[in-house]
């Protein structure tokens, strides 16, 4: 199982990034895809979620109506769209899966909102 983000950067407050996580290594149209993000100081937490097909999803209460979680099972990667970004949304961004109760992760990509 791999899983390779990409997509962060600095971005000034307001402005949008979309975050890209490829998968291999599993069936990816088979499994739930999650993203979590962790700030300097404080615990990982989970920001979205979105169901095998892509039919439901979920969100934190601090990016409701303004990140939006999508997968392309076609090309085995998950997306989340990023915008009226705050500097509270600053954190290591990583993607999720877990197969059979084993939790995979990937290395993470780093988001910067700051002016």
């Amino acid at each position: 199982v791999q899983l390779v983000e990409s997509g962060g950067g600095l971005v000034q407050p307001g402005g949008s990034l979309r975050l890209s996580c490829a998968a291999s290594g599993f069936t990816f149209s088979s499994y739930a895809m999650s993203w979590y993000r962790q700030a300097p100081g404080k615990e990982r937490e989970l920001v979205a979620v979105i169901t095998s097909d892509g039919g439901s999803t979920n969100y934190a209460d601090s990016v409701k109506g303004r990140f939006t979680i999508s997968r392309d099972n076609a090309k085995n990667t998950v997306y989340l769209q990023m915008n009226s970004l705050k500097p509270e949304d600053t954190a290591v961004y990583y993607c999720k899966t877990r197969i059979r109760r084993v939790d995979y992760w990937g290395q993470g990509t780093q988001v910067t909102v700051s002016s």
